[in-house]
């Protein structure tokens, strides 16, 4: 076979949605838990499973990987190298950065050395592959993504007035650099005792005042949701530091690793390296460790608008221009017409909507919204049809 139907992994994370997947995909959710997540690939901390044959994507593969990845993909990565997700957040996620490749191959030796077990809260680095991602909007979807432009992260500290930070804003103003700016976070992350109180009352009082600009307005907003879900939680500060990103359907972004980010609401496609690793320093329950993610940190201001991505227009499809090698991601737009795609790595393919036919010279396979296929690179090319709209991951 060439083409095969998958089951797919449901993450049941507290901030997920107990509606979005089954609303939107028909998951079923007979026991009403938060469905964070549906991971589709071969990663071990959620391997899809192939539906007919009852045996793990990572199963199927290890009987002829080369054949079935494509000899390039199983020379440099050994493995499918990326893994495709539905992500649907109800409430926020942690403030969080993923690390690079060197970075998070020293961690996972770090921590495979000092015994600590790989699904233990307390472990940072699940694997040893770095995290860049892409996110595709499939509602309206909300996040902080990267550091503001450093005059705006001023604009925003003046106009809420925290005491306790002011001598570091004082340096940012006269040294406006990364330095400056990476001193501040780290100041604000490692706030604690009469400071970190004394602060966060401060901001708490600032953002029940009426915002004296358009971008206190957006910002004193994000604050106020993120309060009704954590206090005493300096976390609360990211909005005056991140970039407050909107997507509606249909917009993606990507986040490059080492930065600072956090999902808000909302429902989207997220493509990545075929990782799961995330250090955490605010906005969660889960584990934090502040010092590591300052040591993965890359502090890069951008303004948001450039966050936005432009897709590639080809025939009957979008191609979002990826700066990483581990994977590509396009949304196809099926029509009656029949189309063929030439393939050079195993893929991966999503129905977002509609209902549509996937054909190889062997095999074929017919997927509704919310399903989810596996194409081998042994078949060189396949043909789809019918009305709908498919996410396309290969690498």
């Amino acid at each position: 076979m060439s083409v095969y139907k998958l089951n797919n992994v449901i993450q049941t994370y507290s901030w997920g949605s107990i509606r979005s997947l089954h609303e939107m995909f028909n998951v079923e959710n007979p026991d009403h838990k938060p469905q964070a997540e549906m991971w589709m690939g071969a990663h071990p901390g959620g391997c899809s499973r192939v539906l007919d044959q009852d045996i793990s994507l990572t199963a199927l593969l290890s009987g002829n990987s080369t054949t079935m990845l494509g000899s390039y993909t199983a020379l440099r990565y050994g493995e499918l190298p990326y893994l495709l997700k539905v992500i649907a957040a109800d409430s926020p996620l942690s403030i969080q950065v993923h690390p690079n490749k060197q970075q998070a191959e020293a961690g996972f030796q770090r921590e495979n050395e000092l015994g600590i077990p790989i699904n233990a809260n307390h472990r940072n680095y699940k694997d040893s592959n770095h995290k860049p991602e892409l996110v595709y909007a499939l509602t309206f979807f909300s996040a902080l993504n990267g550091f503001r432009p450093i005059d705006e992260i001023i604009h925003l500290f003046e106009e809420a007035n925290i005491q306790p930070l002011r001598p570091l804003l004082q340096m940012l103003r006269d040294q406006p650099n990364e330095a400056s700016l990476g001193s501040l976070f780290t100041k604000i992350l490692t706030l604690a005792g009469d400071d970190k109180q004394s602060a966060l009352s401060e901001l708490i009082l600032a953002v029940e005042m009426p915002p004296k600009s358009r971008l206190a307005k957006e910002a004193w907003q994000t604050i106020k949701i993120l309060m009704t879900h954590y206090q005493g939680d300096v976390g609360l500060f990211a909005p005056l530091l991140l970039n407050i990103v909107e997507l509606a359907p249909g917009e993606a972004m990507f986040l490059h690793a080492q930065t600072p980010h956090a999902y808000l609401s909302g429902t989207a496609l997220e493509i990545m390296a075929n990782s799961d690793n995330v250090l955490r320093a605010g906005l969660t329950k889960k584990h934090i460790d502040t010092k590591e993610l300052i040591n993965n940190l890359s502090v890069k201001p951008t303004q948001a608008s450039r966050l936005i991505m432009s897709p590639i227009e080809k025939p009957f499809r979008l191609t979002y221009p990826i700066p990483v090698d581990d994977f590509c991601f396009d949304i196809v737009l099926s029509t009656a017409e029949q189309q063929v795609f030439y393939i050079r790595s195993a893929e991966v393919l999503f129905c977002i909507e509609g209902q549509i036919l996937i054909e190889t010279e062997q095999h074929s396979v017919r997927l509704e919204k919310g399903e989810s296929a596996f194409i081998t690179c042994d078949c060189h090319s396949y043909h789809i049809s019918g009305v709908g709209k498919l996410a396309r991951a290969y690498n």
